[in-house]
């Protein structure tokens, strides 16, 4: 037991080492606001990620991400974060797949997303983007309507999700924090993702050190 008590009190100040900072330690970004940047309800550890569907960086990153949420069963909190400046056809394959999402199912939309990625390399402009998505569709079985998104509702969530990631302060893709009720670390380098959700399920699994404080909101 005295064991136990002492390696949770060296997890504890590890963890305030690392509170709201990165992996590596030295790549964290200058972020303004990151108020947001937590779990949803109920969950002690969550992936917050921000992501481009034209971004090579997030095509890399997607498969640990899923990866690691089918492993540790957590949730992801995704916003879309098209760099339309960089990555012309990244908006639309957004709304597409935010299309999907509403309009079909979650998963057909996560189905979609990661054939994105996994075909980007033979998707060099918004016509290859166009006759890709109307061959995904008819094998998929999807209807696909003549003009995605006609009401603008799916551009609205993106343009919800850039506004979001404006106020932190985002500036590129993938931008991925591990979360937890207390604090959040970048994850930069996803070769150290599971090591850093491992470190944030053992502290929320320790027992609180000191006397508890009344919390009011």
């Amino acid at each position: 037991m005295k064991l136990l008590a002492t390696a949770a009190l060296v997890l504890c100040a590890s963890l305030s080492a690392v509170a709201q900072t990165a992996v590596p330690a030295n790549a964290l970004d200058p972020f303004k606001d990151t108020s947001m940047v937590k779990p949803p309800a109920g969950a002690k550890v969550a992936i917050y990620e921000f992501e481009d569907l034209e971004c090579p960086a997030c095509a890399q990153a997607a498969p640990v991400v899923h990866a690691a949420i089918d492993h540790y069963k957590i949730p992801l909190v995704r916003h879309d974060f098209p760099l339309t400046n960089l990555h012309p056809w990244s908006l639309q394959a957004a709304i597409t797949a935010r299309y999907l999402q509403d309009k079909a199912s979650p998963v057909i939309a996560e189905t979609f997303r990661r054939d994105v990625f996994a075909s980007q390399n033979s998707i060099a402009s918004r016509d290859d983007l166009d006759n890709f998505t109307r061959h995904w569709f008819q094998t998929h079985g999807v209807a696909q309507p003549f003009v995605m998104d006609a009401d603008g509702a799916c551009q609205k969530e993106i343009q919800a999700d850039r506004a979001l990631g404006a106020r932190m302060g985002i500036v590129h893709t993938p931008c991925i924090f591990v979360v937890t009720p207390r604090r959040w670390v970048q994850v930069v380098d996803v070769s150290q993702l599971y090591r850093t959700i491992d470190v944030a399920l053992a502290e929320t699994a320790a027992p609180a050190i000191g006397p508890a404080k009344a919390t009011h909101r």
